[in-house]
């Protein structure tokens, strides 16, 4: 059995299921009914042609409404037997076990109608389902096996990686000699880890198994273009088992990338690595990893190094994303909101040295204050920017000065004011850009 997430975040688990599966469960509860996620899964199971078992479960519930979650199904193109078509159902309950015999008898009758069967004697085949990296075992994958059996010390391998059986386990975790077809078994022996969905078969030695592995390699050298005015950010992905990479994934390529473009350099089950560091340095990319860790060399070859944003590590799937989409708005662009304040008219000039000049002028409109940007009109167009660096009146030095009244001003410009000129002040806000 195949147990996949419901989430949305899982939705590459499920696919991978339904190819691997020879016959899909469909469960539904009774106190909810169709969903989307039940939609995606009804989807999946038909484009993978397998046969279909539809188990209506909580039907325990006081809310429980089965037959109205079969007109759903028919909604939806499953016809089950009871209402005329084709689709074998059974209403049950997990809870208290209620209709769960009858789901088992109906799962072997499907089997028996399919006929089901594989043949032992042949060397194993199958298919990855999960991968993780162990600290001090190394590479462990989980394999469903379609056909054959497996054993120990033979050399199995992958599209992309091969390796000896030390040891094999159950889904129990207790250590088998031989596995059979429909057992999920957790192997260990590979070089590094396969990707999940791969194909497993079995050489009669390392020599056969890597000539394969160099057959199927293909070197895929993929340019990527950045449209013109748009904003990068390089990652590398870092997650404690493949499932869980997947699920990022998923999530990441739906965040909005109209302003800022999200590449993902490296994507990898495992702990953060020395060559992961150097990456990130060379690339100017920024390291995400979800249940990983850093080793203590590696950590101190991080202090040596300026990683741009660093390495973020996180617990959660989703606040992982929220960190990536962070990183995202960071890069943008703030928006400048300006606000005009006040404008003065320049009536006399005094001094000047070097790039400073003591004028003096009117407020004709709102207020002149001390350190403010303005900028600088001539015959109604703007010809410059400058600051005021000092406001005075009657001698005095004053923070500001309202409509209405004259002033000294210093004032920093490379432009040289004239008498008839006009100084407007303004202040710009800073506004973060969201994508």
């Amino acid at each position: 059995f195949i147990d996949t997430p419901g989430h949305e975040a899982f939705s590459a688990m499920r696919a991978r299921g339904a190819k691997v599966a020879d016959i899909a469960i469909l469960v539904v509860a009774a106190d909810e009914g169709v969903k989307t996620q039940t939609k995606e899964a009804i989807n999946l199971v038909k484009k993978s042609g397998i046969p279909m078992i539809v188990a209506i479960n909580k039907i325990d519930k006081p809310q429980a409404q089965p037959e109205k979650v079969k007109r759903e199904l028919e909604r939806n193109e499953v016809l089950v037997e009871s209402l005329g078509g084709k689709v074998p159902s059974v209403e049950l309950s997990a809870k208290t076990g209620q209709g769960i015999e009858e789901l088992l008898d109906l799962i072997l009758l499907v089997a028996e109608m399919e006929n089901l069967k594989a043949d032992i004697s042949q060397p194993a085949q199958g298919i990855v389902i999960e991968t993780y990296l162990n600290e001090k075992k190394g590479p462990i994958a989980t394999l469903i096996l379609e056909n054959g059996t497996l054993k120990e010390e033979q050399i199995i391998g992958t599209a992309s990686t091969w390796g000896k059986v030390k040891n094999l386990k159950d889904f129990q975790g207790s250590s088998v000699k031989i596995a059979y077809p429909s057992q999920p078994i957790t192997v260990l022996g590979f070089e590094k880890p396969p990707s999940v969905g791969e194909k497993i078969k079995v050489y009669k030695d390392s020599n056969q198994a890597l000539e394969a592995i160099e057959k199927k390699e293909r070197k895929v050298s993929s340019v990527l273009f950045v449209e013109e005015g748009k904003k990068v950010l390089n990652i590398i992905l870092k997650a404690d088992v493949l499932g869980s990479l997947e699920a990022v994934e998923n999530v990441l390529k739906n965040l909005p990338q109209e302003k800022v473009i999200l590449r993902i350099l490296k994507s990898e089950v495992g702990n953060i690595q020395e060559t992961d560091i150097k990456l990130a340095e060379s690339a100017k990319a920024q390291i995400f990893g979800f249940r990983v860790k850093i080793d203590p060399l590696t950590l101190n070859f991080l202090r040596q190094k300026k990683i741009k944003g660093g390495v973020k590590i996180f617990e959660i799937i989703y606040e992982l994303i929220q960190g990536v989409r962070e990183a995202m708005e960071k890069i943008l662009e703030p928006e400048i909101l300006r606000k005009d304040l006040g404008e003065i008219e320049i009536l006399a000039l005094f001094s000047k040295r070097k790039n400073r000049q003591t004028i003096g002028g009117r407020v004709n409109e709102g207020f002149m204050e001390k350190g403010k940007k303005c900028e600088i009109l001539r015959e109604g167009k703007v010809i410059g920017q400058g600051k005021i660096i000092n406001l005075q009146q009657n001698r005095k030095n004053i923070e500001r000065i309202n409509k209405g009244n004259e002033c000294g001003i210093l004032f920093e410009s490379k432009i040289k004011i004239e008498q008839g000129d006009i100084l407007r002040i303004y202040e710009e806000e800073r506004k973060k850009r969201e994508l």
